[in-house]
């Protein structure tokens, strides 16, 4: 199994008191984690790869962990997520979606059980390119207020030879959420839908 090196860890934390309406009492926390990370299998064509899935758990336990101390450490505040990953260009697509089951599981544990499906982006890219990483609510993805999305970008990253791993986590639903759909209050939690 191959190793994880990290080069670097980038944390954000965005707050929102208000998007052209009133000012929110208090505002909505939008957070994100990026590691970058040597990807093994640049260069060169590998068929079996699912192993360095293994390898990542500790690092989507960690990156949740320390997101979730940026965003103030409770648990119970956390109401949205999502995850991706930028590869670089000597890797492939395949690489990124490498990261579906440590990124999302590591949420959904760290978070006691959330019941949604993280939803997740995932491209290959060369040096500061940026990624727009899905929001959904972390128990009903049907809940349209936490619809949004978290923009990530390093200037220097990812390398042809690296691979860009994001978290993202919200406080809540969009400041000034009023397009419908199914309410927080209204969620039944029995298939991560509604």
């Amino acid at each position: 199994m191959p190793s994880v090196e990290v080069r670097k860890f980038v944390t954000q934390v965005e707050e929102i008191w208000h998007e052209g309406g009133p000012a929110a009492a208090a505002p909505l926390l939008r957070g994100s984690i990026a590691a970058v990370v040597k990807n093994p299998y640049a260069g060169r064509y590998v068929e079996e790869i699912t192993s360095f899935m293994e390898d990542l758990k500790p690092l989507g336990l960690d990156m949740a962990k320390r997101l979730l101390a940026a965003l103030g450490g409770n648990v119970e505040r956390i109401e949205g997520y999502g995850k991706g990953a930028i590869v670089g260009a000597a890797g492939e697509l395949e690489h990124g979606a490498l990261w579906h089951v440590p990124g999302g599981y590591a949420m959904r544990e760290l978070l006691g059980g959330a019941k949604a499906i993280v939803p997740s982006t995932k491209k290959v890219g060369g040096l500061g390119a940026q990624i727009d990483i899905p929001i959904t609510h972390k128990d009903a993805s049907y809940v349209r207020s936490h619809f949004d999305a978290v923009e990530v970008r390093i200037s220097d990253a990812p390398r042809a030879d690296e691979l860009m791993l994001v978290l993202a986590m919200t406080c809540g639903p969009r400041v000034h959420a009023r397009a419908g759909g199914l309410a927080v209050s209204e969620i039944k939690g029995e298939d991560g839908l509604r």
